[in-house]
This record gives structure tokens, sequence and C-alpha cells, in this order.
């Protein structure tokens, strides 16, 4: 007796300025460790709402019980009273058991199994009651058994307990005790062989997570090896801007302000003046900045002080007169224009602003000499507009100065504009200039 009431006659034998240049796959954790297969199983464990092919398999498996209560109630008789009805009732409870064989598999080989041995009983007792078959011919499970065992081997936390009912559910449909082949070839067909395919795709599920998590933690150690290189890296390059850059620096801080003490003429006094402040000013960012190098925790102190980088100015001033004041004497001509409330930007978006502006100033002074330079910022209520824009020069460009430099300070600033969630824009201008156009936020992302 195979499934809901059908009577399956055993077989005989078996058989993927510079223009800017710019089965289930577990779920991929980002650089955290990966669970335990199992404990992935107990943490997402299917929803208890059935899925389309769990009502389509429910529906076939209902459907074909009836049509065989049917027929067996034509085609045989000396049936009790309510004989192929109730053995349907017991099928279609199997059945619709089968909705949560992925959360409780146990429980639903537990009701298969059981089932099948009331099959088994209601033969010796009351014949055809459970089981069609008034001569007690067939293999005596539910239609739903197969179904049962393979689920419960598959998605069980507790394979024994799966086995051990899977060993009951194939001792009663072999029926060894009768001594029949054909019986016990059936039996084992409908109990043991899913039982059987159920542990072949549980082992394949389980070998797929482990070389995923070998991949995932092979990844990692490789993400972690990076890292380490690069730190060493910065601290190699900020041990070599400490010892060359600084006292190169420093050298001529020393001679500007010997000039300055020697010098007679109060214009040259004044322009030792300006380069010792400004070598000051150069040395104090190269702390900065070998700071950053050698712990990339401190660039958040870095972004936050001063937005001169000398400590001129707050929040609210920006440092961007000063930098306008310093390009205008040195012979470039500048108009800053500011509408709006300055004060209520973060000092990370300051700085950035800052840095902007620097760098835009930096490319006329070196690529554009003689040129005009505009400078607009407007402050809005969730946002601020940066916008630098230069003619075409007038000039003659200094190659040498012109040359100086990596030549990535424009990709340098995108970076930096996209770490505090903000655009950024640049490239030539059809008169001839060039226009650098920015986007801030009024805070960034990460507060």
């Amino acid at each position: 007796m195979y499934g809901g009431g059908l009577v399956v006659q055993a077989p005989r034998t078996a058989g993927d300025q510079r223009p800017d240049a710019s089965a289930e796959a577990p779920s991929r954790p980002s650089a955290r460790p990966s669970a335990r297969p199992s404990a992935k199983r107990s943490r997402n464990r299917p929803s208890l709402r059935p899925t389309s092919s769990d009502v389509v398999l429910l529906t076939l498996l209902i459907v074909l019980n009836v049509v065989v209560a049917v027929w067996n109630e034509a085609h045989h008789e000396g049936h009790p009273r309510f004989g192929p009805w109730v053995g349907l009732g017991l099928q279609v409870v199997v059945v619709v058991v089968l909705v949560v064989r992925r959360v409780w598999p146990l429980v639903v080989l537990g009701v298969a199994t059981v089932s099948a041995v009331l099959m088994s009983l209601s033969v010796w007792w009351v014949p055809g009651l459970l089981v069609t078959s008034v001569d007690g011919s067939g293999v005596w499970v539910p239609l739903a058994a197969p179904f049962a065992a393979y689920s419960a081997v598959v998605y069980s936390s507790r394979p024994r307990g799966a086995w051990v009912l899977t060993g009951v559910l194939t001792l009663v449909a072999t029926r060894l005790w009768e001594l029949s082949f054909g019986v016990a070839a059936s039996g084992v067909l409908l109990t043991a062989v899913p039982a059987l395919l159920g542990m072949y795709v549980a082992a394949r599920r389980g070998l797929i997570v482990a070389l995923t998590e070998r991949a995932e933690r092979a990844e990692r150690e490789q993400f972690l090896l990076a890292e380490r290189a690069r730190a060493e890296e910065r601290v190699r390059l900020a041990g070599e801007m400490h010892d060359v850059v600084t006292h190169r620096v420093s050298l001529m801080v020393l001679q500007a302000g010997a000039l300055r003490v020697v010098a007679s003429d109060e214009r040259v006094r004044a322009e030792a003046e300006g380069l010792r402040a400004a070598g000051c000013q150069a040395l104090e960012e190269l702390r900065d900045l070998v700071g950053v190098l050698r712990s990339p925790e401190s660039a958040v102190g870095l972004v936050g002080s001063g937005v001169g980088g000398s400590g001129e100015g707050g929040v609210g001033d920006w440092g961007l007169s000063v930098l306008v004041e310093e390009s205008r004497a040195v012979g470039v001509e500048v108009e800053l224009s500011e509408v709006g409330d300055r004060s209520v930007s973060s000092p990370v978006v300051a700085r950035t602003a800052f840095r902007i502006v620097q760098e835009a100033l930096t490319n006329v002074r070196k690529h554009a000499p003689g040129s005009g330079v505009w400078v607009e910022v407007r402050y809005e209520a969730d946002r601020v507009r940066l916008r630098v824009r230069n003619s075409a020069p007038t000039a003659v460009v200094d190659r040498e100065l012109a040359s100086s430099g990596s030549g990535s300070g424009l990709k340098g600033l995108r970076q930096r504009v996209e770490l505090v969630g903000g655009t950024f824009e640049s490239g030539p201008r059809p008169d001839g200039g060039f226009c650098v156009e920015s986007v801030l936020p009024l805070e960034p992302p990460h507060g």
C-alpha cells in the first residue's frame, strides 16, 4: 500500500589644472566569520508559510489520494462501512502535515511512520478500513511517506532521529516477516531510497557551505595581509616625510627668518616674513599628514581641526579669505563671493571646502598665470555649493612650475568630496578657462 489508499502490487523483480580622470547559496558576510552550516540552518529556518511548490505538491497528492480512493471503492468488494474514506482521511492528514516538513521534519516523518503502523494494524484487525486491498496485498505506507523521509534527512538538525524513524518506516513497509522479495524491494524503494537521496543532498549542501566559508576565510586573510602591507608602507612614508621633507622645509624657515633679521630693505624683510610664516604653516600641515599616515584614525582630527591648517579662524571663518589674500599677494586677481550662513556647516565639510579652493587656486598659479579667478560659495539649507572658475591665461606658463606635483590633485579632491557624501566636477571652459564645482552636505553621512 503506497500513498493514500493506492494499492501497489509488489513487483516480482527489482530494478561577473587637468580635467579629472576619472542548491541555496549562503549569504556572504562582509568581513565577519561565517557561521557553521548547522548554525546557519538554525538561524535561517524557513517560514511556516507554504511556497508555491508546496501548494502544487500538496494539491497533486490530495487529488491522487481521492482518485485512488474512488477507484478502490469501485473495484474492490468487502470493504467495511466507511472503509476507503477513513483511509483517505488519514492520507490527507499526512499530506497536509508536509507543509511544515522544512521546519519540523521529524514531526512530519513521525506522523508518516505512525500512519504506516496504523495501516499495518488495520490489515490484521479491520481489513479494508485503512488499506483498501482487503487481502492485504501491496505496500502499506502513506502516499506522502517518501517526501517525509527525504525532508527529515535533509532538513533535520538531528540526523540520528531521522534515521531511526526512517528505519521503523522501512521495516513496516518491507514487512520482512512475510519473506516476500517483491514487498521488501517496493518498501525499500519507497522509504529508504528517498532517505538516501536526502543524505546525498544534505552532504552536498554542507560541502558547498564549507567551500564557501573556506573561500571567504581566504579572502579575509588576503584582505588583512593587504591592510598590514598598506599600514607598513604608510609608516615608511611617514618616516620619509618626517626625515626628509620636514628637514628641508625647516631649513627654509630658518633661512627666511635669518633673512628677515639681516635685510635692510623693508620690502625684503616683509617678503621674508611671509616666506617664514608660510613655511611654519607647511610644517604644521606636514605634522598633521605624518600623523595621518602613521594612524589613519587620526584623519578625523585632521579634517576637524582648524580649517586653514594653521589654526586661523574657526568653523565659521572657513579660512577662505586667507587663501584669497595669499593668492592676491602673489599677483593673482581673485574675487570671493559668499552667500548664506557659513557657520552651520560641520568642521569636516569646512575643511573639505578649504582644500577644494586651495587646490583650485594652486592650479591657477601653476597652469593659468595672468587669469582672473572667481570663488563662489553658496550656503543653502542642507548643502553648500562651491564653484571656482578662472579665465584663460594671459601670461606664459612656467613649465618647471607647471610640471611640479603629482598630477593627482583633482583626483584626490574627488575622493575627499565623495568621503563626505558630496559631488565633484571639474573641466575646461569654452573660453579657455577652467572650472571646479562641488556640492557638499552640511553634515557628512557618518556624522
